[in-house]
């Protein structure tokens, strides 16, 4: 079984444009991390908060980017989850949009 760790949450205010990873499988079920950037915040947005871009070379590599499948993978920012990978933007698919993990976790209550 494999380590698990805990990540705080962040909140809202915590989170800024700049370096962040994501943690996901492209293969042999091995959850990996690369980094991405995250280039805007728009907390006006349901489901489209973060947008971001792969500047992982691994990952690019291997999958040009954000794929189907990687929805749902975990944003992490200084060690805290921030949120999820919820979009990719077709035309580019380096690029992608995330949901803050805070509107995740207030759904999930109603």
């Amino acid at each position: 079984v494999e380590n698990k760790e805990k990540l705080e949450i962040a909140n809202e205010s915590e989170i800024k444009e700049g370096s962040a990873e994501i943690r996901t499988v492209v293969e042999n079920n091995k959850v990996e991390t690369f980094a991405i950037n995250i280039l805007q915040i728009d907390k006006n947005s349901d489901t489209k908060n973060l947008l971001f871009e792969v500047v992982d070379e691994k990952l690019l590599n291997k999958s040009g980017g954000i794929v189907q499948g990687m929805s749902g993978s975990p944003i992490i920012q200084n060690n805290k989850i921030i949120g999820a990978v919820t979009h990719v933007i077709v035309n580019d698919t380096k690029k992608g949009y995330g949901i803050f993990i805070t509107t995740m976790l207030k759904e999930g209550e109603n």
